[in-house]
């Protein structure tokens, strides 16, 4: 049986996009990287224990648990000991971009899809794909076109996370109950009031978990992201892997699982009242 040339289809393709598109891409690679080293080196331009306890008092502010907010100090106090603390803002400036960039397109395309059932059902196999598919095959395009850098990284970044915003967004917006609409509708709001005020509010619980999903998906790529040349904690990882050194790797790794916990934490939406715990 003769094979079907899908894969050389796809790699002409890419050709075709980089000899066309080269300057388009690199201009766009150059921004994205302009505009990630930017806020990088803004974060970087604080003194570490200033940043710390900024870091310590948005946590207190979000959560308003002094366990979380000491526990956010002490950890990223541990982080800066270890030598890690350029690293971990490269990474967290990476994670916070590509997390922006997920729930601008995430959220609206949610919305969308939950109104429009036929374009769900259309967009859901493709929303399959881009989780089912392993993450270094995204690599391969993305680099061909954007060349080495924290750009390609970030583009695979955004389409392994952006499934995650708008599958829990699509479910919110569906679950709101057709009692609470009717009621909007019989007091004469506008579609747009509906949504603003009525769906958006109620499906806010499901938005914040799509968020928080967004962020730690985010983060489970910067060793991938290092592969391409991004820099973060992913670096130090793969060079303890080819090196085989066991204390790199258990310290950079350390440093990720205390990011990792702090974001979840911090950005999970509060239950109760919070307060002193």
């Amino acid at each position: 049986m003769q094979k079907i040339p899908l894969g050389d289809a796809i790699a002409e393709f890419v050709d075709w996009l980089t000899l066309h598109g080269a300057a388009y891409f690199d201009a766009f690679a150059d921004a994205v990287a302009t505009a990630i080293n930017a806020f990088t080196g803004a974060l970087l331009w604080f003194h570490p224990l200033a940043l710390i306890a900024v870091f310590g008092l948005i946590a207190h502010g979000i959560q308003r648990k002094w366990t979380l907010t000491v526990f956010c100090v002490l950890s990223f106090l541990l982080i800066l000991n270890l030598g890690y603390w350029q690293e971990t803002l490269q990474t967290l400036a990476q994670v916070l971009f590509a997390t922006l960039v997920c729930v601008v397109i995430g959220v609206p395309l949610g919305i969308y899809a939950a109104h429009k059932p036929r374009f769900y059902t259309v967009m859901q196999p493709v929303l399959d794909l881009m989780q089912t598919v392993p993450t270094f095959v995204y690599l391969i395009p993305t680099l061909t076109l954007f060349g080495l850098g924290v750009v390609p990284g970030l583009i695979s970044t955004v389409v392994f996370a952006v499934a995650a915003p708008i599958r829990l967004t699509y479910l919110g917006i569906r679950d709101v109950p057709a009692e609470l609409m009717d009621a909007g509708k019989a007091f004469g709001c506008s579609r747009r009031h509906l949504l603003t005020r009525i769906e958006l509010p109620y499906a806010m619980p499901s938005i914040s978990a799509g968020i928080t999903q967004c962020i730690m998906l985010s983060l489970s790529m910067v060793v991938v992201a290092a592969l391409v040349g991004a820099d973060g904690l992913g670096k130090p990882v793969v060079r303890a892997l080819n090196t085989a050194d066991i204390a790199m790797g258990f310290e950079a790794g350390l440093a990720i699982v205390l990011l990792a916990i702090i974001l979840d934490r911090v950005c999970k939406q509060r239950s109760g009242k919070g307060g002193a715990a």
